[in-house]
């Protein structure tokens, strides 16, 4: 018995270009389990894992700083490998539930007891094993929600939906930051945590149906062909080359403005308490989450608002690269405003350029994708560029904290960094 062929010409639903609109309720599911995805990952990175470092350093041999640089180096490895890996497989997936629903469920429950291992870590070394099984699970759910915009969404709605993604993504920030202070405990947070990732992902996955590719449909497999798709040329797709790059240095400047905040805050501004510039914050925990807020109050005031502006002009280009250079000034002023009100001045304007850079720039790799097939494969390359800054930071950081001349010098080498990253964006030439 044979099986019958699609007529030619006639993509299936999964592979066709998509032409009509996603509505409110599909958007709001997707950004809330994106948002949810975002407090697994930064509750521990926020608070969590500085802490368990703190804990676990005195006798290690090495610094909290140290120990905190390997653990998330370690964790942002296994997030390089994970994401594409994923999002490959879920590009073949021809089962009933769609080709991303089943990822995004194995992926949530698998962190959310990674988390819980995590909160049990009694060292060092189960502390990075708990981390890299948080980032191997939650890269498997994330790769396949990144997926589902290129499938679902227009090019001329990427725009806005990319900004409701990123007002969800800063949300989970702030979430997980609160939960992980607010919890009482490390193990407490991430417990918290973990709850909180399940209960977010839910509403997508049982109300929204993903789109089945048949099989019919999928490529045949060897491991050669597998592995093989993975390496894109930047000379037969130069956008998509720039375009990555270019996400890879500005995350590279805010992986570096970020990996140490705890401890800037600890070892450089709240030790001067409230006189000129000073604070009326004393707990350095409790800093982290007024400058996350305030940074999240105005990433929230521009990242729709941005994506909704791309969408209506038609253009990527000129967002990003006057996102970028606002980032970039605000990370020099931490370099050189070395108080209290400085740096809630630089989260305030900081949050007002990554804003518009994480809806627009989200559009613009969308737009840049070469086939339809590969989307949840080429988007988890794409999304190299955000974990490998988590590699390089605490590689650039670490050296320059402790030998080459401290938080100053490295607040405005990462100001260098993003503004690089900002001007190569004009390189790309096949989007406006």
């Amino acid at each position: 018995m044979t099986t019958a062929k699609r007529p030619a010409g006639r993509p299936v639903d999964a592979l066709a270009e998509p032409v009509e609109r996603v509505g409110r309720g599909w958007t709001s599911a997707l950004s809330l389990a994106n948002g949810a995805i975002w407090v697994g990952w930064y509750g521990p990175l926020q608070i969590l894992l500085a802490s368990q470092a703190k804990d676990f350093a005195p006798g290690s041999g090495v610094s909290k700083e140290t120990m905190l640089a390997w653990v998330t180096g370690a964790g942002a490895v296994v997030s390089l490998v994970a994401n594409p890996f994923f999002g490959a497989l879920s590009d073949r997936t021809t089962g009933r539930w769609g080709r991303r629903t089943p990822w995004i469920v194995a992926g949530t429950a698998g962190g959310a007891l990674s988390l819980l291992l995590l909160a049990g870590a009694d060292g060092p070394w189960t502390m990075a094993l708990g981390w890299c099984l948080v980032q191997l699970t939650l890269n498997a759910a994330f790769a396949a929600v990144t997926a589902a915009v290129p499938d679902r969404v227009p090019r001329l709605q990427r725009g806005s939906v990319g900004g409701w993604l990123g007002a969800a993504q800063i949300l989970g920030v702030v979430g997980g930051t609160g939960l992980a202070t607010a919890a009482g405990g490390i193990g407490a947070g991430y417990a918290a945590c973990a709850v909180f990732t399940v209960v977010g992902v839910a509403p997508y996955v049982l109300c929204h149906a993903d789109p089945r590719l048949p099989a019919a449909d999928r490529p045949p497999w060897s491991w050669r062909g597998f592995l093989a798709g993975f390496r894109l040329s930047p000379r037969r797709h130069p956008d998509l080359g720039w375009a990555w790059l270019t996400r890879f240095l500005i995350n590279l400047s805010n992986a570096l403005v970020l990996l140490y905040l705890l401890y800037y805050l600890r070892d450089r501004i709240l030790p001067r308490g409230s006189g000129s510039g000073g604070s009326p914050v004393h707990d350095p925990e409790q800093g982290v989450l007024v400058l996350t807020s305030v940074n999240g109050v105005t990433l929230l005031a521009t990242v729709v608002v941005g994506g909704l502006w791309s969408d209506r002009v038609g253009r990527r280009k000129p967002f990003v690269v006057w996102s970028g250079v606002l980032m970039a000034v605000a990370t020099a002023a931490l370099a050189g405003w070395q108080t209290w009100t400085g740096t809630v001045v630089a989260a305030a304007v900081l949050g007002v350029g990554f804003g518009v850079f994480t809806s627009v720039d989200f559009a613009l790799m969308t737009d840049v994708l070469p086939k339809a097939l590969d989307r949840g494969k080429d988007l988890g390359v794409i999304n190299i560029a955000n974990a490998l800054p988590q590699v390089a930071a605490p590689v650039l950081a670490a050296p320059i904290v402790t030998h080459l001349g401290g938080y100053r010098v490295l607040y405005l080498v990462a100001a260098v960094i993003g503004l690089a990253g900002a001007l190569l964006v004009g390189r790309i030439r096949g989007v406006e």
